[in-house]
């Protein structure tokens, strides 16, 4: 009868052993685990946006203020503009806004010049990139009609 019962309790204890080294090891698991989860999910919510350089790189305002003063500059700017377009066209993945015409003859490169006015000038504070940004989405619209 001792026998059984040093048994029992000796099976008992390597059960509980086992458990223990179970949840230990999920322990250690986790804690290794969810800090490298967190850390990628921190890599991705900061993924760095691009340095913006050239005429894009400035504010609406600036925008706004430089084509008042020479309207000579809005060639400039709709010509940064449509390789900055470019640029979004190339960075997209196969299939998606493959044909998207740049200067469709419905809303050629004056109504997209006034669009980037338009724009600018009810968004100040945003970046002229920004406001291309916009056109682009208006000619993917255009693209859809």
């Amino acid at each position: 009868m001792r026998r059984r019962r040093f048994h029992y309790a000796a099976s008992s204890l390597v059960r509980l052993a086992r458990s223990v080294g179970r949840l230990l090891f999920v322990l250690t698991l986790s804690s290794i685990a969810l800090p490298a989860a967190d850390a990628w999910r921190d890599l991705r919510a900061e993924a760095p946006k691009a340095k913006i350089v050239g005429l894009g790189a400035t504010t609406c305002q600036r925008f706004s203020d430089d084509v008042r003063s020479n309207p000579l500059l809005q060639r400039d700017y709709l010509a940064w503009a449509q390789g900055y377009m470019s640029g979004i066209i190339l960075s997209r993945p196969p299939g998606v806004d493959e044909g998207l015409e740049l200067n469709p003859a419905t809303f050629g490169l004056l109504n997209q010049l006034d669009f980037l006015k338009d724009h600018c000038a009810k968004n100040t504070s945003l970046s002229f990139s920004d406001a291309v940004e916009a056109l682009y989405k208006r000619l993917r619209r255009e693209g859809k009609t």
